[in-house]
């Protein structure tokens, strides 16, 4: 498909309820307003196409920008390409998601994540620490600096509350992702979660809350799943 056929496809898409939805979290226009399971389905039609991914994200039409990463081809994305996307990634559904989920299936993960999580800039400071979690997802525990990611739990324990808002939210995230994911490190993650206490986020004036991290991973241990890594950061 050509990004004219696509942009038509999201125009027709468009959720005038679901548009609003996403004013309220931090979108802003140009955009229609699509549902994530309406653009599953142009997913199915596209694949993965790196030109064209690079194309709607250029748009800066939020739907576009969302499919961008869904279709995205990761062994093709540059350094340079990942560094323009977190630039453009105003609101969190591009910074936290879209942006952090190919960067991690990326050759350059944890490289562009440690240098995220320094930058003053709200959601690219968000973007690295999502990306993080999306890394503690997918890799082995074998393949990850294990200790390293115990210093950067001390990290977001010392941080957390005086961060910006976004970066707070993605932060805390990040412990969730690690006790989850990393079993060496459930029982310092579940702690870490306990000294932090509740995390405050403001979002925007919904009903969306911020996850609890230690009553969180329990249910993840509950159901099963510990320490289960998934095949893919995208979801």
């Amino acid at each position: 498909m050509t990004r004219k056929e696509v942009m038509q496809e999201l125009k027709n898409y468009g959720n005038e309820t679901t548009k609003k939805i996403f004013i309220n979290h931090g979108a802003r226009e140009p955009f229609y307003g699509v549902k994530v399971q309406d653009l599953k389905k142009l997913v199915k039609k596209i694949g993965k196409d790196y030109k064209l991914s690079l194309e709607l994200f250029d748009s800066g039409n939020s739907d576009a920008m969302y499919l961008a990463g869904l279709i995205a081809d990761e062994k093709s994305m540059t350094k340079n390409d990942l560094q323009k996307w977190v630039k453009g990634a105003y609101w969190y559904m591009i910074s936290d998601y879209t942006v952090p989920w190919i960067a991690a299936e990326s050759d350059f993960g944890e490289e562009l994540a440690l240098e995220w999580i320094e930058s003053n800039e709200e959601f690219v400071a968000s973007a690295g620490w999502s990306t993080l979690s999306s890394l503690v997802a997918i890799k082995p525990d074998e393949e990850l600096n294990v200790p390293h990611l115990n210093n950067l739990i001390d990290r977001v324990i010392n941080e957390i509350h005086n961060a910006q808002n976004r970066v707070r939210y993605a932060m805390n995230g990040f412990i969730i992702a690690v006790g989850s994911y990393v079993k060496p490190l459930t029982e310092k993650a579940e702690g870490a979660g306990k000294k932090i206490g509740k995390v405050h986020v403001d979002m925007g004036g919904t009903a969306c809350k911020v996850p609890f991290a230690p009553e969180y991973i329990q249910k993840v241990i509950k159901r099963g799943s510990h320490g289960r890594k998934r095949k893919v950061a995208r979801c």
